[in-house]
């Protein structure tokens, strides 16, 4: 994400009956579950012009990591009407303080054994309860209505309002969207279009993603909206789609798409990691980006703008693909290994085009996080909330200058094309990015990467 204005199955075993636990993010306490691995979320909504309320439901495919005779889902907002395990009804109940929906299957569920989920709600677009951990995210709308439809924005910690889930970056899945829409309206979401069929006046849309998403960047648009085609690196389908206001004058920078791809892949050194990539521009989105998966979301009016070099914003949002969503952070900490590459590699795509000279570049994000890191805290361990998208930004893009400028660029560029590589459709923690960094250099870099990282204060300048 970038805000404008902020520097730049392992055998089965007899059952024992347990529940699951509250997974361990230190930021967002009570987010996120575990006892199962989510495999894929198939979701439905019924959509109507001027209707808050659609009637919804998820499907959603788990493994069990231990015996269950409950678990749990982040859910908030809504009224949830059934819930079925396996093809069993099942008890359940939904605590709106506590964001969690508990489930008690008829038959307990044995450990190493996929599970199948089956949750018909009502989705409620006109309920946005704060988030207990993070009520300065009132500044967003996250069920957010533009003119003639709607769009997701769920990072970090709201995707549950769109439907229960297992909310934490750490438990990627597939991502499927079946929405039914009135004629004139289109539906888009992540990934590809599986099928489009018109029936009694109503089209309905699946989309469906190929490889795992983490659950912040699962986005879904509706509205009047017109689609660019085109193919990009590879034969890579590339599609966007931008509110038809706007549409016509937004085809320069949509446009930039296949050249912002080429020179991506070649500074990270690894092909485009998603079956599909294009940009989303949507109304009533003021002041941010988001990097959904397969199809960047901005604000229509972002993608009106010249096409002039200075599309920072939408490399930052690319590099995400690869950084946050293709390789996803394994808890809220290892956040600066999303946004500090997106970061770091828009001012390089800056002093690629002349644009702006990277170490000025960088010099502003080291002065950034100097002035700032007694707000936030360092950007592994940030102590303001808001430092999770805006804080880690620009120290995690000095750590990773520092690092080039110590080992020199040939290195550095192998080290994260190693990283990359190897933890694709995974999560990484800032471990795994210092393991890389000392196998690849053949030194022992740990404090080094740590003073960076987590230190109380920014590290002197890299000259």
């Amino acid at each position: 994400m970038r805000k404008f204005g902020l520097a730049a199955l392992c055998g089965v075993m007899l059952f024992t009956s347990s529940t699951t636990a509250q997974a361990a993010e230190r930021l967002l306490p009570g987010l996120g579950n575990t006892g199962y691995d989510v495999q894929s979320y198939n979701v439905a909504y019924d959509y109507y012009p001027g209707q808050p309320k659609m009637p919804a439901s998820v499907d959603i495919v788990a493994r069990a990591e231990q015996g269950l005779s409950t678990f749990t889902l982040d859910a908030v907002a809504r009224q949830v009407k059934s819930v079925t395990v396996n093809g069993l009804a099942a008890e359940f109940r939904l605590d709106n303080t506590l964001e969690k929906l508990t489930v008690s299957p008829r038959i307990p569920l044995l450990r190493g054994l996929p599970f199948r989920t089956r949750i018909t709600f009502v989705a409620d677009r006109s309920l946005e309860p704060k988030s207990p951990s993070f009520p300065e995210q009132d500044n967003f709308d996250h069920w957010t209505d533009w003119d003639g439809g709607f769009e997701l924005m769920g990072q970090p910690n709201r995707s549950h309002l769109f439907f229960p889930m297992n909310d934490i970056p750490s438990d990627k899945a597939k991502v499927s969207f079946r929405v039914s829409v009135p004629k004139g309206y289109q539906a888009v979401a992540n990934g590809t279009l599986r099928s489009q069929r018109t029936k009694a006046g109503r089209t309905t849309y699946v989309f469906g993603t190929r490889d795992p998403i983490p659950t912040h960047v699962a986005q879904l648009a509706v509205g009047h909206l017109t689609e660019f085609k085109a193919t990009g690196p590879h034969g890579l389908p590339l599609r966007s789609f931008v509110d038809s206001s706007k549409a016509k004058d937004a085809g320069a920078r949509v446009g930039l798409v296949n050249e912002h791809l080429k020179w991506v892949e070649q500074a990270i050194g690894a092909p485009y990691p998603f079956e599909t990539y294009g940009v989303l521009g949507v109304g009533g989105v003021t002041g941010y980006a988001l990097e959904s998966a397969t199809l960047s979301m901005f604000n229509a009016d972002y993608l009106t703008g010249p096409a002039d070099g200075n599309d920072g914003t939408m490399i930052h949002e690319l590099v995400h693909q690869y950084f946050g969503n293709a390789v996803s952070v394994k808890s809220w900490d290892d956040m600066w290994l999303s946004e500090g590459h997106a970061a770091y590699y828009t001012g390089l795509y800056h002093d690629a085009k002349g644009a702006r000279k990277l170490d000025d570049f960088m010099r502003d994000a080291w002065q950034f996080d100097s002035e700032e890191r007694p707000k936030y805290g360092p950007p592994g361990r940030v102590t303001d909330l808001n430092g999770i998208l805006f804080g880690t930004n620009p120290g995690g893009a000095v750590a990773l200058y520092a690092l080039r400028q110590k080992l020199g660029v040939t290195t550095f560029q192998t080290i994260e094309k190693t990283f990359f590589n190897r933890f694709r459709n995974q999560a990484a923690s800032t471990q795994d990015y210092i393991d890389v960094v000392n196998e690849v250099s053949g030194q022992d870099l740990t404090s080094y990467v740590k003073d960076w990282i987590y230190g109380a204060k920014t590290p002197p300048y890299p000259a």
